[in-house]
């Protein structure tokens, strides 16, 4: 029966939620570039700009963003492919994991481990 003021009982169990992997994957993708763009910025461009000065720091940032876009991408494309099927399977939970996982590590351990590479390059110049 249908109140008066028109809203019905609902009577179909409430919808569970699931998680799309490949939207996921997307946004983890895009949050890593931002981190790792921020990081470069403040980390590896100050560095460079210690032992050098001009547009060299900046023209490095640039090389070094375009040149981690393809990784990135990468771990977006083993998602992308996914059915829709595929794309709501808990199963793939533990892959997702991992793949976000190193996803992270590289975003953010590497404007560290490039600013030592730079670093020492410098030092022996």
């Amino acid at each position: 029966m249908v109140k008066a003021s028109g809203q019905q009982q609902a009577s179909a169990p409430a919808r569970t939620r699931t998680r799309d992997w490949r939207k996921a994957m997307s946004d983890h993708v895009a949050y890593s570039l931002l981190v790792y763009t921020g990081l470069q910025i403040f980390v590896t461009v100050k560095a460079l700009s210690e032992g050098t000065s001009g547009l060299l720091p900046y023209l490095a940032l640039i090389v070094l963003v375009a040149g981690i876009i393809p990784a990135l991408r990468w771990f977006e494309r083993r998602w992308i492919g996914l059915d829709d099927a595929e794309a709501a399977d808990p199963a793939y939970a533990a892959a997702f994991r991992r793949d976000t996982l190193a996803l992270w590590m590289l975003a953010v351990g590497l404007p560290f481990a490039l600013t030592l590479v730079f670093k020492a390059a410098l030092a022996a110049f």
